[in-house]
């Protein structure tokens, strides 16, 4: 089905139609669920001769009309399905929205020679539809990703309420399953011990915001991302320690090599070496008396030589 146009207008309070040769299909206005469902439940319901001509017609000749009547008879369907899925928490038009779309999928592939009833091969589109939504919108981070996984996620919180049959629905969904109901849970749904335990974790857990908004003070709040985030590996940390990893070994090279013979044995005896004994290169005094002047003329040397170096490494930087 490429496309399909259902003209909706105020719903009638007259009395329910008996067949839709009398009935004029009319919807509610959007933004009202109650109506909505009134209004598909005095839908009249196809025969099984007026479902498979309907079929037909879809299938052969691509007729519009044909496959609107079979979508708009089971919409009551669709609100009924939706009914099962109200626990995790959506609201139920979404639900019945995505379980329309399932609806529309099932009335395209739907091949009347099969023999079955279209009722019978909806259902399996419709579920299908509306558990990808909820999968998908259940939290920010999607946890059910395997077919197993799936599978414990839908089975998993009604297997809980039966262990636990005198307690409240949400009281079971919170209670942690005992080793021997995690092997009954693994067993029924064919699935692995670690599974049935990884699942459980992640149904009880909940999202959190890793980098909260500003308090009502207008203060920042205080969360994961704080102690969470390795500065270590920043992109722009790991740039800036290549960078001075660079310019403390070749940089260091280029400028050195600007200098003069004395200026460079200078610098490298005061910054660059080390004494046997751990401590620092030569002092002003010591390589005086090498050079035959001052101790502040080889300081005199030692603050123009750095400045030399310092232009050089910005060049080069």
């Amino acid at each position: 089905m490429t496309a399909m146009s259902l003209a909706l207008t105020p719903a009638s309070h007259a009395a329910p139609a008996a067949s839709w040769s009398s009935t004029s299909l009319t919807l509610p206005p959007l933004g009202n669920l109650d109506a909505y469902i009134s209004a598909v439940n005095r839908i009249p319901l196809l025969s099984a001769d007026e479902e498979r001509d309907c079929a037909q017609r879809w299938r052969q000749h691509q007729d519009l009309e044909a496959a609107g009547k079979l979508v708009m008879s089971h919409l009551r369907l669709v609100v009924a399905i939706s009914r099962q899925y109200l626990g995790y928490g959506l609201p139920q038009a979404d639900l019945i929205q995505e379980g329309n779309i399932g609806l529309m999928k099932a009335v395209k592939r739907f091949d009347p020679a099969q023999g079955v009833r279209l009722v019978s091969y909806a259902v399996h589109w419709i579920k299908a539809e509306i558990h990808e939504f909820i999968l998908r919108n259940w939290r920010m981070v999607k946890v059910a990703t395997t077919k197993a996984q799936r599978k414990l996620f839908f089975n998993l919180r009604s297997l809980k309420r039966g262990f636990k049959a005198d307690a409240l629905d949400e009281d079971a969904a919170r209670e942690r399953l005992s080793e021997a109901e995690i092997d009954v849970v693994a067993r029924e749904l064919n699935v692995r011990r670690e599974d049935v335990i990884e699942m459980e974790t992640r149904l009880g857990g909940a999202d959190v915001v890793l980098d909260p908004l500003p308090n009502e003070d207008g203060e920042e709040a205080y969360g994961p991302i704080a102690y969470l985030a390795d500065h270590r590996h920043e992109p722009t940390a790991v740039l800036e320690a290549r960078e001075r990893e660079r310019l403390g070994s070749e940089g260091i090279e280029h400028a050195l090599a600007q200098l003069d013979e004395r200026s460079r044995r200078i610098v490298t005896a005061r910054w660059l070496q080390v004494n046997d004994d751990g401590t620092g290169g030569a002092t002003l005094q010591e390589l005086a008396d090498e050079y035959g002047v001052s101790a502040e003329r080889i300081r005199q040397i030692e603050a123009a030589a750095m400045k030399k170096m310092r232009q050089a490494l910005r060049a080069y930087a």
